[in-house]
């Protein structure tokens, strides 16, 4: 009996590591889905063309804010992540743009740090840039004759300012505290809002002034005027999607044209393609699924 016993046990561990074997190798893609449309939106692209092309899958989970999606990709819980070089460079890594040596660009630097201390690097870039931008409603810019950021110094104190709550975090150099400090604002107040109000909130006048992003469809929609940096405080933001360094290994056998796949979404876009795609999901209302799948299909970049 116990000789029966032990040889049921055996056979059921081979069971188990024989299964825990094929669920490793079948294992799925893995990405944090993002908080805003955009990020949503270049998610489910990945997905369908890894799909349509491999015999991977890509889990796209709930989402989670950018900067913890990044440590949990150090740690290796996370595959890919649709970010930007200005974002990689200088909130993930902690760095500036005064650390770039002479000679290479944004993209080119980040990649090599997060490359070799992080074990992560971008793919090509897909064609855009998104940086942070500063914006008031036309009636504001007319009133106080505003056409760059730095002629918001003089009139701040009468005006208030409002964003997202990641833009008053202390991750990374391009937040609220360095923007004024640099730029010499004192608003009369600053607002942190949810992402979802804040056009709300400038539209109805609760704040003055507000960040955007400049592939926002919000943004397009509210028709702020987009103030110039004309000091050149914000980074380049060009959109990239973010991988582990093993990502491509540990798909070989599925997905061995995997990195060709992921970089056929490069050069794909525009600001104003951007804009027009997050306008579909975030004004009229379309689902990312949807606006992924048509914009795939006229380019021609999946089959069905």
């Amino acid at each position: 009996m116990k000789k029966l016993m032990s040889f049921i046990i055996l056979v059921a561990l081979a069971l188990t590591v024989a299964g825990c074997s094929t669920n490793k190798d079948e294992a799925s893609i893995i990405i944090y889905d993002g908080t805003f449309s955009e990020m949503r939106i270049v998610h489910q692209m990945v997905k369908m063309v890894v799909e349509d092309h491999t015999d991977a899958t890509v889990d796209i989970r709930d989402e989670m804010d950018e900067v913890n999606t990044f440590k949990e990709m150090v740690a290796g819980n996370v595959d890919i992540l649709n970010t930007y070089d200005g974002t990689l460079l200088t909130t993930f890594l902690k760095l500036d743009t005064a650390d770039i040596p002479a000679g290479m660009t944004l993209y080119d630097y980040a990649n090599q740090v997060a490359s070799a201390e992080k074990g992560v690097h971008m793919l090509d870039k897909l064609g855009y840039e998104n940086t942070y931008a500063v914006g008031v409603l036309p009636a504001t810019a007319e009133k106080y004759n505003l056409k760059t950021i730095s002629d918001l110094a003089a009139v701040s104190d009468q005006l208030v300012f409002g964003a997202e709550h990641g833009f008053y975090t202390e991750e990374g150099s391009m937040k609220y505290g360095p923007f004024t400090k640099f730029y010499g604002l004192n608003f009369k107040e600053n607002k942190p809002l949810d992402l979802a109000l804040k056009y709300t909130a400038i539209e109805n006048g609760n704040i003055d002034v507000t960040i955007v992003y400049t592939t926002d469809g919000l943004n397009k929609q509210a028709g702020l005027v987009v103030l110039e940096d004309d000091r050149s405080f914000f980074p380049e933001y060009y959109d990239a999607l973010l991988v582990r360094n093993d990502l491509f290994d540990r798909f070989s056998d599925v997905a061995p044209n995997l990195e060709e796949v992921l970089n056929s979404l490069g050069g794909q876009f525009t600001e104003e393609t951007m804009t027009d795609l997050t306008y579909e999901v975030d004004v009229n209302g379309r689902t990312p699924e949807e606006v992924a799948h048509e914009f795939l299909l006229n380019k021609g970049l999946i089959s069905k």
